[in-house]
């Protein structure tokens, strides 16, 4: 039986029908030269080279950066951390997000539009693109053009580039938590683990869709800062601004007219601002949560103003009250330091002083008292009172250290370890030692049926290594 559609309502006369989200149209961005491209080629090939770059580098004859997560350790450079050590990652995404308020709050989305990893790949996806394809013109030849061989050969020779720059990325990516090294004898011999081999693959594919599929897609749509970085915008925020004043009204002219004669602004409506956009965009609209900051119009349009003989600056970094005659550029600099910057920059100051100082004074030791649950107190066979404890003793440094145990808080109390010939405690590089441990008091010298103690752990080495620990000791 055939089943037909319902017709689809009729609207109202004089009412149209808008779709709810648009058909995505192919970008195929025009290629662009100048100061920003130059700041985004340096930042590409920086960050790049850092991320690549990283976990090849040793240190005391280990990898350099590694985030060993089967035995818990955490190594950058000559620190290592443990997951006691959490508040750390913390403090870092702290100063993280203060740095990212501070500079959207002074220059706008420099961060999407220079350093982003969306943003890089997309622009290194890009570069292969025009190498193997062609300027935009002949990609868009390329994209209207029937499959044939010789489309076939370039699209997938770009492919080819593309996935194993991504394999590459997802390589170096589980690099950070496999050592590099290891892993690169895995690969050779073909002996990868299920999980290292799943994150490769699922890391690349995610640089392979995003970078080469999606692109501005993420941007527009996944991306949640594009959507809340308005609220960090006021009117003193340096954005990428088409200057109506100087470019209205825009128009095609001949390079030899007078456009103040033939009352025109500057903007000759050639459209590079917008071929060369990676979100597909007019800037000449106002800013939109689409631009990413790239300036790349910027420099589109300095090109375009240079061959006609007209002044830079229609479009520019500005801010909105400049745009209002409010003040000129040359009072942009003053405005930067306003309520707003100076505390992000006071507050990110201030986090990152105690982050530096925290680190700097970290005691590379970590004890664990536990008590022994089996008997809180016992009295011993001449009537004092022994309470059983196991200490655990976590040497986070690189260096091997010996460590004396003692304990304050009643009078008379004794430590009592394992060994009592050998009272120091000996502990490798990086080793956790368990070290059973008893305290012993007279009766006579106890007040109450629970009193604080504190256990001391000293290093006989190096006296700044040094931790005290508040437990209980119970009576009988």
């Amino acid at each position: 039986m055939e089943i037909n559609p319902p017709p689809a309502p009729k609207l109202p006369e004089g009412e149209t029908e808008q779709q709810l989200y648009a058909i995505r149209q192919t970008i195929q961005t025009r290629a662009v030269h100048g100061v920003f491209a130059n700041w985004r080629i340096a930042l590409v090939l920086i960050t790049q080279a850092v991320y690549y770059g990283l976990p090849w580098l040793q240190w005391d004859n280990r990898q350099a950066v590694l985030f060993d997560l089967a035995a818990r350790k955490f190594y950058i450079y000559g620190l290592v951390f443990w997951p006691q050590d959490f508040v750390y990652l913390t403090g870092l995404l702290i100063l993280s997000a203060l740095a990212l308020f501070l500079f959207t709050a002074v220059a706008g989305r420099l961060w999407c539009g220079y350093a982003c990893p969306q943003t890089v790949y997309t622009e290194i996806f890009m570069w292969v693109e025009d190498w193997l394809e062609g300027d935009h013109v002949a990609r868009k030849k390329l994209d209207a053009s029937p499959w044939n061989a010789n489309k076939l050969k370039k699209r997938g020779l770009k492919h080819l580039a593309w996935f194993a720059i991504a394999l590459w990325t997802g390589f170096t990516f589980v690099g950070y938590f496999t050592p590099i090294q290891t892993l690169a004898a895995e690969v050779a011999s073909l002996s990868l683990g299920p999980w290292e081999t799943f994150w490769i693959l699922f890391y690349a594919f995610a640089t392979w869709g995003n970078a080469g599929f999606m692109r501005e897609q993420v941007c527009k749509y996944m991306c949640p800062y594009a959507r809340f970085q308005s609220v960090m915008f006021d009117s003193d925020t340096l954005t990428v601004t088409y200057d109506n004043s100087i470019g209205e009204p825009r128009g095609p002219r001949s390079k030899k007219v007078d456009y103040k004669a033939a009352n025109l602004g500057t903007c000759v409506d050639c459209g590079v601002c917008v071929q060369v956009c990676p979100t597909g965009i007019d800037i000449r609209n106002g800013l939109q949560y689409e631009c990413i900051g790239c300036a790349a119009c910027i420099d589109g349009c300095d090109q375009i103003m240079d061959k006609m003989g007209y002044p830079r600056g229609l479009i520019r970094y500005t801010t909105e009250n400049v745009v209002k005659g409010k003040y000129p550029d040359s009072g942009i600099l003053k405005h930067i330091l306003r309520p707003r910057t100076i505390i992000y920059t006071v507050l990110l100051t201030l986090i990152a002083g105690a982050f530096v100082f925290s680190l700097a004074t970290r005691v590379p030791l970590r004890v664990d008292v536990v008590r022994d649950r089996a008997s809180l107190s016992k009295e011993t066979d001449d009537g004092l009172i022994e309470n059983v404890y196991r200490l655990q003793l976590i040497n986070k440094d690189s260096q091997p250290h010996r460590y004396t145990i003692n304990a304050q808080g009643i009078p008379g109390l004794r430590v009592v370890t394992a060994t009592p010939d050998m009272p120091d405690i000996t502990a490798d590089p990086l080793q956790t030692v368990d070290v059973p441990v008893s305290l012993i008091a007279d009766p006579v010298e106890l007040k109450g049926r629970s009193i604080e103690v504190t256990f001391t752990i000293q290093a006989t080495d190096d006296p700044r290594i040094k931790e005290d620990v508040v437990t209980k000791f119970f009576n009988r």
